[in-house]
């Protein structure tokens, strides 16, 4: 029995050979790499309404866009400027509160403030879309004929609670 076991010990213990795992190694690890989506994050600065606000100016103008499930509503805090009614298909006519935010734009340049105000369950699409049509928009370029170039008109937009 002692002849046995002392017969196992004698056999050489082999290496472990991880040359192929290297190898595999060196080509996952570029191709996951090139092979990755590297998205780009579009980050957009939002001014949320603070009491503070309330006691400036009274004659300055507070543009409010209050989205509600069947129409927009383009206020300038004391009084509705338009609405926009719902279309069939289920959406808003972006167009349009583009051309109003351009008018209102035209009587006011100096102001950049904006307020979007939303009812709580607003899909992200309207809310983007709104936003926007009130930050920019894209009038033909003068220089260029067929290429448009964009302008901003209230790029400081503040979020809030439809009322």
């Amino acid at each position: 029995m002692r002849r046995r076991f002392s017969h196992r010990r004698d056999k050489d213990v082999g290496e472990l050979n991880i040359t192929a795992f290297l190898n595999l190694m060196v080509i996952l690890v570029p191709f996951l790499l090139i092979t990755a989506v590297f998205t780009k994050l579009a980050i957009l600065e939002l001014n949320l309404p603070s009491a503070s606000e309330q006691t400036e100016e009274e004659d300055k103008l507070r543009l409010e866009v209050i989205v509600r499930d069947t129409a927009l509503i383009v206020g300038d805090g004391r009084r509705r400027v338009a609405t926009i009614e719902q279309t069939d298909d289920s959406s808003f006519d972006y167009e349009r509160l583009s051309e109003i935010m351009q008018a209102i734009k035209a009587e006011n340049p100096d102001v950049t403030e904006a307020s979007v105000l939303l009812e709580p369950d607003t899909e992200y699409d309207i809310l983007v879309n709104v936003m926007d049509a009130v930050r920019i928009t894209k009038q033909p370029d003068p220089d260029n004929p067929g290429k448009s170039v964009s302008t901003e008109l209230f790029p400081e937009i503040a979020l809030g609670d439809a009322p």
